[in-house]
């Protein structure tokens, strides 16, 4: 019998002053959107360990995690199929911004002002931003 398991995914909040840092992706599913920076973890890697390298791969920036902020499980967050998200709060500690990877640029948007966004990732912030610290 085979078990359908779902997959694990990374999403990270780096925020300058009332901005927060954004990718767009560039690939489906929502290419061209913008989304948090984040993605998939490795066999055999620790969360931690791989909402650090996402965000390095994807915005060129060198992070440190503050906390964790929550977890999204919705089955439908995904089109790709079921993901669960650890989502983690960064602070930036040096790199240089700029895309890479899956994101075809990265740049940060004010809290009040952010463009469409992929996945459920208008929800989280929304929910960051009602329980900002």
């Amino acid at each position: 019998m085979e078990y359908k398991n779902p997959k694990l995914t990374v999403d990270g909040i780096v925020v300058r002053e009332n901005s927060i840092l954004l990718v767009k992706r560039k690939k489906e599913p929502f290419k061209g959107m913008w989304a948090l920076p984040g993605g998939f973890v490795n066999y055999g890697e620790r969360v931690e360990d791989a909402v650090v390298r996402e965000v390095k791969e994807e915005t060129g920036l060198d992070t440190e995690i503050e906390r964790l902020f929550g977890v999204y499980s919705d089955p439908d967050r995904d089109p790709r199929g079921h993901t669960v998200s650890i989502v983690f709060i960064l602070r930036e500690v040096g790199g240089r911004l700029e895309g890479g990877d899956d994101a075809s640029e990265a740049k940060f948007f004010p809290l009040n002002n952010l463009p469409e966004l992929a996945f459920d990732h208008s929800k989280i912030i929304s929910d960051f931003r009602r329980n900002r610290r």
